[in-house]
């Protein structure tokens, strides 16, 4: 502990997946805000209707291949799903996650009484198996995924088990939730086809511009089946009226003038070393647990040795300056006690090594 304690010059956050503060492309921002609202100020500075502001959802339905009624843009995606589990799922159905998953996303369907029933994760993906088994047993309304560079896992679900989802999902009846903010953001590697552009009905596609472009002008987007879009956006009026039709507009703008692409590829370049230095960190200070070697994303799941519990180790760490999530919420049964989500975007490659450093040590 003396070793950790001697060297700690600040508190290391390993708790959040967000982007640094030079990952903000702040002076385009700036200059999209004067020109859409000198363009479009009567638009964007009243109530509007709740599917969002036109043209960006013209922007989206050219980007997927269709129409504006397939598209529904709000204040982040997190809050579209709120929306759609209320109209695809009633109070007592089941859903299923992965697990780990997205442990805010747990706790959405859960604040909308539904019972949430995780399914393993392994190397590629869900646990086919499990799956089947699942959906014959339990008959979900859908099955929550985020196929590429998960969140907390960092894994990409196989091609091979993307087809076999969606057939499932055809054959059994029941719905894919596709989240997808990390998909653009590939640092090696092949893409592989979205879930949605198989082009079954039975999927809808969650995304949003918090992590390419900025999580404070909170717009996010599904696109899916256009009656549960309607239904979606009828929500979204009951509970707030209208979406931030201000941060959609600066959205729309930056989109139009061909910024976004460049800009990925910037952040591309900007969070690919801070992968390679977290993964190298683990190989030199964690020999003895395991941890995925995602190709892109925000982080990189970490299972812990038989024996050590994830609790002890949060609470010690904070003595050292270490903060670290809690394993257990991306669980849907609660049993991550061995989970570690590492996110590595926020953070300066040397606080990547001494915060992995400083973790060994507690291990230790």
């Amino acid at each position: 502990m003396e070793k950790i304690m001697n060297n700690e010059t600040n508190i290391i956050n390993f708790t959040r997946g967000v982007p640094p503060v030079d990952a903000f492309p702040t002076r385009q921002i700036q200059e999209c805000s004067t020109s859409v609202l000198d363009a479009y100020s009567s638009t964007i500075l009243q109530y509007r209707p709740s599917q969002g502001f036109i043209p960006l959802r013209e922007w989206i339905g050219e980007k997927y291949g269709v129409s504006t009624d397939n598209v529904l843009v709000s204040n982040g995606s997190l809050q579209i799903q709120v929306f759609l589990s209320a109209v695809l799922a009633q109070s007592g159905d089941v859903v299923l996650v992965e697990e780990p998953s997205y442990d805010r996303a747990i706790t959405a369907y859960r604040k909308n009484d539904l019972e949430v029933i995780g399914v393993p994760l392994e190397d590629d993906g869900f646990n086919l198996e499990v799956l089947e088994m699942l959906v014959v047993e339990k008959k979900p309304k859908f099955f929550y995924i985020i196929p590429d560079f998960q969140n907390p896992s960092g894994i990409v679900t196989s091609k091979a088990k993307r087809e076999s989802l969606v057939n499932l999902a055809e054959e059994y009846n029941f719905y894919i939730l596709e989240d997808n903010p990390y998909k653009e953001l590939r640092y090696w590697g092949e893409d592989i086809p979205s879930i949605y552009s198989s082009g079954s009905e039975k999927v809808f596609f969650f995304s949003s511009f918090s992590k390419v472009l900025s999580p404070g002008l909170r717009v996010g987007y599904v696109v899916g089946p256009v009656e549960a879009i309607k239904q979606a956006a009828k929500i979204a009026e009951d509970t707030y009226i209208t979406p931030s039709m201000l941060s959609q507009g600066i959205v729309y703008e930056f989109c139009r003038r061909g910024w976004l692409e460049p800009g990925i590829e910037r952040l591309r370049d900007l969070y690919r070393p801070k992968l390679v230095t977290l993964i190298s960190s683990l190989e030199e200070n964690l020999p003895e647990a395991r941890w995925t070697k995602p190709d892109g994303g925000f982080f990189v799941g970490v299972y812990l040795p038989q024996g050590i519990n994830m609790s002890d180790i949060r609470s010690r760490g904070l003595d050292v300056g270490l903060k670290l999530s809690d394993g257990a919420g991306f669980y849907a049964d609660g049993s991550g006690d061995s989970f570690l989500r590492l996110p590595f975007c926020a953070l300066s490659e040397n606080e990547i090594e001494e915060g992995i450093r400083r973790l060994g040590l507690l291990m230790g």
